[in-house]
């Protein structure tokens, strides 16, 4: 899982450093178990595939069987679509939501796309997903949350009376800054775990849409991300309120990638933190 030490943005695959990847992995196999969701809704889910302008997407997509209800899209880290992520999908359409997870890589090839338990000590595994991130940008981020959302809004399962939610992890943090600002008008709610490059020097800097987001947004930073940008989180703040679009911003004492559940560094007591701040945003937003 990628921190934003040097990512300035996910656009160049040179950003992503060896260090950065070789710091933070999943360790031998290990995935926590989430929490049970209380009064949990019956959920039903499917693997699905996704039309979009550059090709076929391979994704996981899970909603509570009785209604229809808003949407949310969620964007995977570095390691893509896999089972803790379905795991954490199902989840939340347990507390109400009809989730779409998706397989940000499917132009060079479908989930998995990461081998299990990978180790960034490896130069072929950590070439092989850096180079998976390199082949994403602004272009790609704006064409495939159009396409997803569009597939969302068709489904019988959502409810598009009600804004649609989207939340993303590592080098899905920008991905969620750019569906918000790109489709403000759908958009109700988006969720930055652990993100990187979410504001850069690049002139597509995912910072630069702030002023035309309608979304309340919630910003969750790792302390060792904090720790080398500190002055990250202060550009955030001042762009947010001065387009006046609600934020939440926190640095967590977490490590980055402390979120998913098969990560190395994975915080539970942070982790349920940030997921309860999540749900409370989606109450809110997503009416």
């Amino acid at each position: 899982m990628c921190d934003h030490d040097s990512m300035q943005d996910m656009q160049k695959a040179s950003e992503l450093s060896r260090r950065q990847f070789g710091a933070l992995g999943i360790g031998a196999g290990f995935v926590a178990m989430l929490p049970a969701v209380a009064n949990a809704a019956e959920v039903k889910e499917s693997e699905v595939t996704i039309t979009t302008p550059d090709g076929t997407c391979d994704a996981h997509f899970v909603h509570p069987v009785a209604g229809a209800t808003a949407a949310v899209l969620v964007w995977p880290d570095i390691f893509g679509l896999r089972d803790p992520f379905r795991q954490m999908g199902k989840r939340l359409a347990e507390s109400g939501y009809a989730v779409l997870t998706v397989n940000p890589f499917y132009r060079v090839q479908k989930a998995p796309t990461a081998p299990p338990s990978p180790d960034f000590s490896d130069p072929a595994t950590r070439e092989a997903l850096m180079k998976l991130a390199g082949g994403l940008n602004a272009g790609t981020h704006e064409r495939d949350a159009r396409a997803f959302i569009a597939w969302l809004d068709a489904r019988p399962e959502v409810n598009r009376n009600r804004k649609i939610g989207t939340t993303g992890y590592c080098m899905g943090g920008p991905i969620v800054m750019r569906t918000a600002g790109n489709f403000p008008e759908r958009v109700g709610a988006g969720g930055s775990f652990h993100g990187g490059g979410l504001n850069t020097q690049a002139p597509d800097s995912p910072h630069l849409l702030i002023p035309k987001m309608k979304a309340r947004m919630l910003i969750a930073i790792a302390e060792n991300d904090d720790a080398r940008d500190p002055e990250s989180k202060n550009v955030l703040r001042k762009a947010f309120d001065d387009a006046k679009v609600p934020a939440e911003i926190e640095v967590y004492p977490a490590q980055h990638g402390w979120c998913p559940p098969d990560s190395r560094v994975y915080d539970q007591a942070q982790a349920e933190k940030a997921w309860a701040r999540l749900l409370e945003l989606f109450k809110t937003a997503l009416a």
